[in-house]
């Protein structure tokens, strides 16, 4: 099983939002926690919110699950995340498992439906 399905059986998370600009890796789940509550006024429970670094090779993934705050690292060796660079400060493209587990590898999760099928030979 992959990364995103094992954080999903730990975790229950019904809607994923993106932070759109960038976010020091040395912030905690509590300064992340923060920017959430200054954006929207409340952090829900069983929602995701992903940060990511300026060069994009980092992201931080937080989630306040009811009873606490989980927050999960995640550093690629190679490459950069596929990142929205404009919009809300924290933006919902109601990511799917599918785009969610292209995101954390590094893919382009924008383009999966597209990548879905051929349309030129």
């Amino acid at each position: 099983r992959g990364l995103g399905a094992r954080v999903a059986s730990m975790m229950r998370i019904d809607a994923m939002w993106l932070a759109v600009d960038p976010v020091d890796m040395r912030a905690g789940a509590d300064r992340l926690i923060a920017r959430v509550v200054q954006v929207f006024g409340a952090a829900q429970a069983h929602h995701g919110y992903l940060f990511a670094n300026a060069r994009g090779t980092r992201m931080k993934l937080v989630v306040h699950d009811g009873f606490g705050v989980w927050c999960a690292t995640r550093r690629l060796n190679q490459g950069r995340f596929a990142w929205p660079s404009d919009g809300a400060p924290l933006q919902q493209p109601a990511l799917t498992q599918a785009q969610f587990e292209a995101l954390i590898v590094g893919l382009p999760w924008q383009r999966l439906a597209h990548m879905q099928t051929i349309t030129r030979v």
